[in-house]
């Protein structure tokens, strides 16, 4: 398959750091604040590799750093270690070596990203239809008719109804938002998108909707995502391949059959054992 994202040995250290954070946290120590200093070392040492039409499955609990490092692809926040290769039509882009404008424009034209909190992927002074039109116009396209046309069909393929596409998102449901976002994302039909969380703290009932949703988009669009969740059951459902996190590293990877049905670390059997 074609790859689309390669991701090596990216870290994130929040603090002053010292040269020996990596090495003194981690899985092994159970911990990932630096004795030494006291730095916190959300990632280190993370390496995969994303193609084109799959879902990348990244599990772990909470702190175990796995939404830092979409934070960190998505341009919300910088690596202090590592780099990203973004493969788009032919070039090739090292997305830590970009300016800011040139970051901004991937991020509006190449990149979605649905959060787990709706407040963050979405302006709640904005109607549902407005923010699709938000995004849009960042990406160049400046008619109002089509961008409202496009906001129409984006929303109904949700399932919000366009209807709907003049009311604030703050008179819908968490689900009905996440709906919002995921139709905002896809505007400029990007081909990565990032799932952070994004059914946490939904209805099961929504959850399913959502999912279900998602896998539909995945499968006529060919859109290569990155999910992070906690919940094996996404993981179960969504994931081609699964990264398990533990104290900022990856301690299992491959594919996500495999890693369910046969879980070779102790802390991956443990969380699947759980979830029994």
């Amino acid at each position: 398959m074609r790859k689309v994202l390669q991701v090596s040995n990216l870290g994130k250290i929040h603090g002053n750091g010292c040269p020996r954070c990596v090495a003194s946290t981690g899985p092994d120590v159970g911990s990932n604040i630096c004795p030494h200093c006291q730095s916190v070392v959300a990632n280190a040492a993370i390496s995969f590799d994303l193609h084109a039409g799959e879902i990348l499955g990244i599990m772990g609990e909470s702190g175990s750093g796995k939404s830092t490092i979409v934070k960190m692809l998505f341009f919300d926040e910088d690596p202090s270690l590592g780099e990203a290769i973004f493969y788009d039509n032919g070039h090739q882009w090292n997305l830590f070596s970009l300016n800011a404008a040139q970051q901004r424009r991937l991020r509006n034209h190449r990149f979605g990203i649905v959060y787990q909190n709706p407040h963050l992927g979405l302006n709640f002074n904005f109607s549902a239809g407005g923010n699709i039109a938000e995004r849009l116009l960042m990406s160049d396209l400046t008619h109002y008719g089509q961008i409202r046309e496009r906001a129409r069909d984006l929303l109904t393929r949700t399932e919000v109804g366009s209807e709907r596409m003049d009311e604030s998102p703050k008179k819908f449901s968490g689900g009905m938002q996440q709906r919002v976002q995921i139709a905002k994302a896809l505007s400029t039909s990007p081909p990565v998108l990032f799932l952070d969380e994004v059914t946490t703290g939904l209805d099961l009932s929504v959850q399913a909707r959502i999912l279900d949703l998602i896998l539909e988009i995945q499968q006529e669009l060919g859109t290569a995502m990155i999910a992070v969740t906690h919940d094996l059951g996404v993981i179960r459902l969504l994931a081609d391949r699964t990264i398990v996190m533990k104290n900022g590293r990856i301690i299992e990877a491959g594919l996500t059959d495999q890693i369910l049905e046969d879980p070779q670390h102790a802390y991956t059997q443990q969380l699947v054992a759980s979830a029994l």
